[in-house]
């Protein structure tokens, strides 16, 4: 088991959660995670990390699956202007790669924002730490965990 899967693992203990952690194929968009477990393309989070342009500070943006970060409002919502952190700069602060970054388990904190499409479901399927992992969780009670602002970024 890996690293990052293992991470997540105790931070899902840790918290209380369900460990409910489903291998799938490798899922490459939302769509194919959504068809992978068996529900709606909007009920998988997709963790999205921002970088400060001038902090360098990294932003966890949750947003549903269909919808997108819209990279002016997320930087009106942190208060400096947003760039899209690489794979090095995420890979640093999360301990994840792209595609199996966790909500939940990060090596660093970061601020964190959540789309409030996520609040409308009773459970919601997130990545838990690669691509090919993930686990089902109360979207409200997710939020509270990695003290995430509900707020529309997209």
């Amino acid at each position: 088991m890996s690293k990052s899967l293992n991470r997540v693992k105790a931070a899902i203990n840790a918290a209380g959660l369900s460990d409910n952690i489903r291998e799938t194929g490798l899922a490459k968009t939302a769509q194919m995670a959504a068809e992978q477990v068996g529900c709606g393309v909007d009920q998988i989070g997709k963790s999205i990390i921002f970088q400060g342009a001038e902090t360098q500070d990294v932003y966890l943006f949750l947003t549903a699956g269909g919808n997108s970060v819209d990279i002016t409002r997320a930087s009106a919502i942190a208060g400096e202007e947003m760039i899209k952190a690489d794979a090095t700069v995420v890979r640093q602060k999360t301990g994840f790669a792209i595609g199996g970054v966790s909500p939940i388990g990060h090596l660093s904190p970061s601020r964190t924002f959540m789309d409030p499409r996520l609040i409308e479901f009773e459970e919601i399927w997130v990545a838990a730490g690669t691509p090919n992992h993930v686990f089902s969780v109360q979207p409200s009670k997710l939020a509270q965990i990695i003290n995430a602002q509900i707020i529309e970024f997209n």
